[in-house]
């Protein structure tokens, strides 16, 4: 544990521009609330402590705060300055480096981030911040540095003259402060605009005021610290995040035809020499086995289980299921809350039923049954073991293990002296 580093997350904005009812930091991304990528690098960084900084719909976004993250609530959302002040305030028998970071830059990496306490607690720093050199720098915040290229302040882009707007260096948002001078320097700062907002930028020019040095890190890539403020931003960190984890599966041993056309979630497990086709999408809470074969047109949904060699081919949704070791599933399916066994065929074009109107129920596919092609399965429903279902049967009884049967409803066949007769 680093016990010199407190890290703050600024999280109480209102997020106007997503335009939606949910909160901004509990937006998705690749299946995941933005907000958790920051909370588990804090804990991948072994901070001493962690305070969120929360105001909007402060109670929906606290459903998903680990345990070891102190909340606390901006009560008026007036600026950033204000809210590190409310987080200082859970931090007061606290000494050592504050690391600001923000519920809605969730592509941040541990590497860059500890790179830069190393720098800032290696050189003894006052403050250091994250920046990056952009040839098109609309929108950011610039950094201003005096004729000896010491960091004298911030400039806020709608604050910046033409000369300033020229600057290419800017300010991703991501510091680390001395805590004690922080907490001095915030006492200082003056409402900003004509909504009478504290702006932490205001800080840096008071450091350079009181002589106290700050000094940056360049990131390599910018992309780690966009800000998602609009919907057309949580698309492309989307696509990011996407692409980080297609590429940790691919280097893991599984196999993903074009990565560019996989969607893949957050915490999915898949095992080694498994081969995903293309547009294929698995949501969260997924795990499949080794040597198996998903898509192309595959929708796995949350609760799915697939074990070792399994083929599950194109056009079909799985949810809450099981399929055990060696079932195809090979063409234009839905199973729903199922339990399948080890070497199942499941035909083409077999539906399970599961939804009754009110709730959803089970089905059971024994070990090396036979579902033929069309058969729909209404649960709950049983098929036994080494059974077998025609083509285009309804199932609304359970099937006795090694049994046959077939038509609409489905009854048993028996074999009799090579006659087949038909038993209900």
């Amino acid at each position: 544990m680093n016990k010199n580093i407190a890290a703050i997350i600024l999280a109480a904005g209102k997020g106007e521009r997503m335009k939606s009812a949910t909160p901004k930091v509990l937006h998705p991304v690749c299946g995941r609330p933005m907000l958790e990528y920051v909370l588990d690098l804090t804990r991948e960084l072994k901070v001493k402590s962690t305070v969120l900084v929360l105001g909007h719909k402060a109670d929906e976004v606290k459903k998903h705060v680990r345990t070891g993250i102190r909340p606390v609530i901006q009560k008026r959302l007036v600026g950033t300055a204000d809210a590190v002040k409310v987080a200082l305030s859970a931090l007061k028998s606290f000494k050592g480096t504050c690391l600001l970071l923000y519920g809605d830059i969730p592509l941040l990496k541990k590497e860059t981030i500890k790179g830069l306490i190393e720098y800032h607690q290696k050189n003894n720093l006052d403050a250091t911040i994250l920046t990056a050199a952009l040839d098109k720098p609309k929108g950011y915040g610039r950094v201003l540095r005096d004729r000896l290229a010491s960091i004298s302040g911030i400039v806020e882009e709608k604050d910046a003259d033409d000369y300033q707007k020229e600057i290419k260096e800017i300010n991703t948002g991501i510091i680390c402060f001395d805590k004690a001078k922080l907490e001095a320097a915030l006492k200082s700062v003056k409402p900003n605009n004509r909504k009478k907002e504290y702006y932490l930028t205001d800080v840096i020019n008071i450091f350079y005021k009181k002589g106290f040095i700050t000094s940056a890190v360049k990131i390599a890539d910018i992309n780690e610290a966009m800000g998602i403020n609009s919907r057309v931003d949580l698309a492309r960190a989307n696509k990011i995040m996407q692409q980080r984890i297609n590429e940790k599966l691919m280097l893991e041993g599984v196999g993903i035809v074009d990565p560019a056309t996989t969607f893949i979630n957050y915490g999915t497990k898949i095992g080694q020499d498994t081969q995903i086709y293309p547009f294929t999408v698995i949501e969260n809470d997924v795990k499949i086995g080794i040597r198996c074969s998903v898509g192309p047109f595959a929708h796995l949904r949350e609760g799915t289980r697939i074990e070792n060699d399994c083929l599950v081919g194109n056009f079909l949704e799985i949810v809450r299921s099981r399929l055990s070791a060696k079932t195809l599933v090979k063409h234009f399916s839905y199973l729903g809350d199922a339990s399948i066994g080890c070497n199942v065929n499941i035909g083409a074009g077999t539906v399970i039923a599961n939804f009754d109107g009110k709730n959803k129920q089970p089905t059971v596919v024994g070990d090396n049954a036979f579902v033929g092609s069309d058969s729909v399965l209404v649960a709950p429903v049983k098929v036994g073991r080494n059974a077998r279902t025609g083509a285009g049967s309804v199932v609304i009884k359970n099937v006795p293990r090694g049994a046959t049967v077939v038509g609409v409803p489905a009854k048993l066949l028996l074999k009799r002296k090579n006659n087949i007769v038909r038993r209900s």
